[in-house]
C-alpha cells in the first residue's frame, strides 16, 4: 500500500470503491494516442469540408473503402461468391451506402453493425424557386430537419446538387466552397427596423416562406424587359450549366454553411463544422471498418440517407435496402435455405446506432438532468434510451447487451459515459435504434455529445472524436 493510500480514510477508500465518476478523457491518452487522435481529426476535418451532402459523403467513402481493398458487391457477382474475408460495399441511388466483411463465422450467427446518418438539416430549393421582387432575384427553400430559422440568415451559403436536364444528362453542382466561388445568403433585418420583430417568438421572428436566399441583383443588359434580373440570372446557369428554369423541377439543389470545417480554441481542442450530426458518427465508423481484416464475424456498417425527416424514402432506413444487402451477402455464400438465414442472422446481431446527443453548455443551464448528462470531452456517449415524453419512439437497450458493452468499451480502454438527451419531458430525440430493433437484434445508442447542435456550425470535441473511433473497432470484432 502507497503512503498516498494510507492516508486515505476508509470512509473515502469506500468512497472511491462504490462510486462513478465520469472522468474528462484527455487525461487517458499517452503520447502515441494523442499523436493518433490528431491524426484522424484532421482526417475527419477534411471529411466534413468535402462531404457536404449525403452524395459527397456515399462518393468520398465509396473511394475509401476502395483504397482500403473493398470491391462493389458485383464484382462477386462475376466472381462466383463471398467467402471469409471479403471486403464488400453497396451504394443505393447515390445516397446510402453499406459496407461488410465477411467473416469466419456462418453469418446466421450474426453481425457486428454499426449504423450512422449522412443527411443533416439544411435548406433545399423548391420546385420553382427562382423569382425576382424589387429588382432583386432570389431562389425559394424549403427547410430539412430540425432547425432554428434564425441560425441561416446572414451567414455565408453554398448550393450543391444534382440536376436531370429534359435531355436526361445529369449535373453536378457546387457553388460557393472554392475561394473564388460566390456565395449566397438570406438577408435579416437591421436592428433600427426590428422592433416589431423582436417583440416576436425566437421561432417566429425568421420564418420558413422567409428563408429565401438572394442570388442576384444586376438585370440582363437590355433596357424596359421585365424581371431582367431574373433572366440575368438564367443567362448565367444557361452558359456554365445549360440550364433552363423547368431543369429546377428535375433537381435536387442542397443549400448549406460554406466554408470549410475548422479547428476551434486557442489549444485546438474542438472541431467546428456543419454537418457534423451525424458525419461525426459516420466518418468514425467507417476507419473503423476499414482498418479490420478477417473478423470472427462478419462486420457491417451501414451510413444512411433521410434520418433527419424520419428515415423514410427509399435511402433511408425504414427501406429494405439494409435486408435487401444482406440477403445479397447471404445469395453469394451459397447457404442453404438463404431466406430462413437472412432471418436468423437479423435476429443474431448487434448493433449500435452511431448517432449524436446533445452535451451540457454551461451558458444554457437547466436543460439537463446533470447527474445524467453527457458531457463533450469525456468520451463516448451510451444512450439506454431515447424516444420523449416516456421514452416515446424508443428503442431502450437491456441490461444484458449494456453490460457487454460495457465490458468490450473497457477492455479497449475506450472513456465512455451514460447519457440522455435533455431533461424529462423537456427533451428527446430519435435515432435509427427502433428500426433496426424490429429485427429482434439488441441494438444500443452510441455517439459523442455536441454543442450548437442542429447548427449551421456544431461543436465535437477531438477527444470523443478519438474515442468513438477506438469504440466501434473495439465492437467491431
Amino acid at each position: 500500500m502507497s503512503t498516498e493510500e494510507k492516508e486515505k480514510t476508509p470512509g473515502i477508500l469506500l468512497q472511491e470503491q462504490l462510486t462513478k465518476k465520469w472522468e474528462i478523457a484527455w487525461n487517458d491518452l499517452n503520447e502515441e494516442e494523442t499523436h493518433k487522435m490528431k491524426v484522424i481529426s484532421d482526417e475527419y476535418l477534411s471529411y466534413l469540408t468535402s462531404g457536404k451532402t449525403e452524395r459527397q459523403c456515399v462518393e468520398i467513402s465509396a473511394k475509401m473503402a476502395e483504397k482500403a481493398g473493398f470491391k462493389p458487391l458485383d464484382d462477386y457477382k462475376k466472381s462466383g461468391g463471398i467467402i471469409a474475408g471479403d471486403k464488400i460495399y453497396m451504394v443505393h441511388k447515390g445516397k446510402t451506402i453499406a459496407l461488410f466483411i465477411a467473416g469466419v463465422d456462418s453469418i446466421e450467427n450474426g453481425m457486428a453493425i454499426v449504423g450512422a446518418h449522412i443527411d443533416a438539416p439544411r435548406l433545399d430549393l423548391k420546385p420553382t424557386p427562382l423569382y425576382e421582387s424589387d429588382d432583386m432575384a432570389f431562389f425559394k427553400t424549403h427547410y430539412y430537419g430540425g432547425i432554428k430559422k434564425y441560425h441561416w440568415v446572414t451567414i455565408p451559403l453554398a448550393i450543391h446538387g444534382t440536376v436531370v436536364k429534359k435531355d436526361g444528362e445529369t449535373i453536378n453542382i457546387s457553388i460557393g466552397e472554392a475561394p473564388t466561388d460566390p456565395v449566397f445568403c438570406i438577408t435579416d433585418l437591421l436592428p433600427h427596423l426590428s422592433q416589431e420583430q423582436n417583440a416576436k417568438k425566437m421561432n417566429e421572428g425568421i420564418t420558413g416562406e422567409g428563408l429565401n436566399i438572394i442570388v442576384g441583383s444586376q438585370p440582363y443588359k437590355e433596357k424596359d424587359l421585365k424581371e431582367g434580373v431574373k433572366l440575368n440570372i438564367l443567362n448565367i446557369l444557361h452558359e456554365k450549366y445549360g440550364m433552363v428554369e423547368e431543369d429546377f423541377a428535375t433537381a435536387e439543389l442542397e443549400v448549406v454553411p460554406a466554408g470549410a470545417a475548422r479547428n476551434v480554441g486557442f489549444d485546438e481542442s474542438l472541431v467546428g463544422s456543419y454537418g457534423q450530426d451525424d458525419r461525426i458518427c459516420a466518418y468514425t465508423a467507417l476507419k473503423a471498418i476499414l482498418e479490420r481484416d478477417n473478423p470472427k464475424r462478419t462486420l457491417c456498417v451501414i451510413l444512411a440517407d433521410k434520418e433527419e425527416i424520419g428515415s423514410c424514402g427509399n435511402t433511408g432506413m425504414h427501406s429494405l435496402f439494409f435486408e435487401n444487402s444482406v440477403a445479397e451477402m447471404i445469395d453469394l455464400m451459397n447457404i442453404e435455405k438463404p431466406e430462413m438465414v437472412v432471418r436468423r442472422c437479423l435476429m443474431n446481431s448487434e448493433m449500435l446506432s452511431a448517432d449524436v446527443t446533445a452535451g451540457v453548455d454551461p451558458n444554457f443551464s437547466g436543460t439537463h438532468d446533470k447527474n445524467n448528462a453527457p458531457y463533450i470531452g469525456k468520451g463516448i456517449v451510451l444512450s439506454k434510451y431515447g424516444g420523449s415524453r416516456g421514452k416515446s419512439g424508443s428503442n431502450d437497450a437491456h441490461a444484458e447487451f449494456m453490460g457487454k458493452m460495457r465490458k468490450t468499451l473497457d477492455n479497449a480502454g475506450v472513456v465512455w459515459q451514460m447519457g440522455e438527451l435533455g431533461r424529462v419531458d423537456l427533451g428527446g430525440g430519435g435515432t435509427i435504434a427502433y428500426i433496426l430493433a424490429k429485427y429482434g437484434m439488441d441494438v444500443l445508442d452510441c455517439g459523442p455529445a455536441l454543442l450548437s447542435m442542429h447548427a449551421p456550425f456544431e461543436l465535437a470535441s477531438k477527444v470523443d472524436v478519438y474515442m468513438c473511433y477506438k469504440g466501434y473497432k473495439a465492437f467491431l470484432v
